[in-house]
């Protein structure tokens, strides 16, 4: 329910009434693909809510990762941007998700240098963040990034459904 509050929170500083979720990664790396894997469940889901970018058949990374903030700042100005994607961490802390207040910078674990997005972000940590080679993403165990995206997914849906019951009353 953090996730639902900080949303709130963010609507209410920034006077934003729409939520997107903007899911970055690729899936030609199995590390890399939460992103796109979140954004794909999201989509079969069929949110109500909330706006979902990125997915397996349109992934968002490095190489239009520019395009998709440009298109999102012209045609959502007033959503709350959640950005999702994998991250490296300690070995002890691969497969935690972590959830946050402000923008997400994708690719410092592989040493990329690309816009920070979002306004809130999400990470699951995939790996552990000794080399900081890119080569080490296509080596995650394919299960527990499977298992991140569905525990990530849920827990976006059941604030969509917080959302719902609001309306209700």
């Amino acid at each position: 329910m953090h996730l639902n509050r900080l949303i709130c929170e963010e609507m209410t500083a920034t006077g934003k009434d729409g939520v997107m979720f903007l899911c970055i990664g690729t899936d030609r790396s199995t590390g890399d693909s939460l992103g796109p894997l979140i954004g794909h469940k999201l989509r079969g889901r069929r949110l109500a809510g909330a706006a979902v970018i990125g997915t397996l058949d349109k992934p968002v990374h490095a190489m239009n990762l520019d395009l998709y903030a440009r298109y999102i700042k012209l045609h959502y100005p007033d959503y709350v941007v959640v950005a999702i994607d994998a991250s490296v961490g300690s070995p002890d802390h691969v497969g935690y998700a972590t959830l946050g207040r402000g923008a997400l910078q994708p690719g410092l674990g592989v040493s990329k240098n690309l816009e920070a997005v979002g306004d809130i972000s999400i990470t699951g940590i995939v790996g552990g963040a000794g080399s900081r080679d890119p080569v080490m993403l296509q080596s995650v165990r394919l299960s527990i990034v499977m298992k991140m995206a569905d525990c990530i997914c849920e827990g976006i849906c059941l604030v969509e459904r917080l959302w719902d019951n609001a309306a209700i009353i």
